[in-house]
C-alpha cells in the first residue's frame, strides 16, 4: 500500500499518463512501450483524438523497429484479414478523430495507400530488403519521430 500523499493535480496527471509494458521470451532490445514518451507525445494526451494518439504511438513502434534493422533492410507492414500483401512504409498520417493512413509501395514498386479506422487498427511491422537502387535504407520512423518533436 502506498502512503504517499498527492495533490489533486498530481493524481489527475498520474491517472492520465499512459501505461505500457512488454515481456519477451528471449533477450531483446527494449520495445517502444519500454521507452519514456517523448515530451511532444506525452503532452495533452487527454485532448488527443483516438487517431492522433494511435498515430503517435505507431511512430514510436516504427522508429524502435527500425533501430533494430541492419543497413540492408527497411520497415514494411503486412496486412491481416485478406491476401493483400505488404507495403513499404513511405508515409503515415491521421485524420481526427478516427482515421489512420499509411502511404507506400508494394514490393513491385506499385504505389499503395491504406486508410484504416482506429477501431480496426492491426499492423504487422516487417523487414524488407532495401531497394537496390538506394545506397542507404530509408528510415521513415526517424522522420516521423522528428516531426512529432517539431510539434512541441
Amino acid at each position: 500500500m502506498e502512503d504517499e500523499i498527492k495533490t489533486t493535480a498530481e493524481a489527475v496527471e498520474a491517472a492520465a499518463l499512459p501505461k505500457a509494458r512488454s515481456v519477451h521470451v528471449h533477450d531483446c532490445p527494449p520495445g517502444a512501450e519500454d521507452q519514456p514518451l517523448p515530451p511532444a507525445v506525452a503532452k495533452n494526451i487527454d485532448q488527443k483524438s483516438p487517431a492522433e494518439w494511435a498515430y503517435e504511438r505507431l511512430i514510436l513502434y516504427i522508429k524502435n523497429f527500425e533501430e533494430q534493422l541492419d543497413n540492408n533492410h527497411e520497415v514494411a507492414m503486412g496486412f491481416t484479414g485478406g491476401d493483400v500483401g505488404i507495403m513499404r512504409i513511405e508515409g503515415m498520417g491521421f485524420y481526427a478523430p478516427d482515421i489512420i493512413t499509411f502511404y507506400g509501395s508494394d514490393p513491385t514498386g506499385t504505389k499503395t495507400q491504406q486508410i484504416q479506422h482506429v477501431s480496426q487498427l492491426n499492423v504487422m511491422l516487417r523487414a524488407l530488403p532495401k531497394q537496390v537502387d538506394q545506397p542507404e535504407p530509408t528510415r521513415i520512423g526517424f522522420r516521423l519521430a522528428a516531426d512529432l518533436e517539431k510539434q512541441d
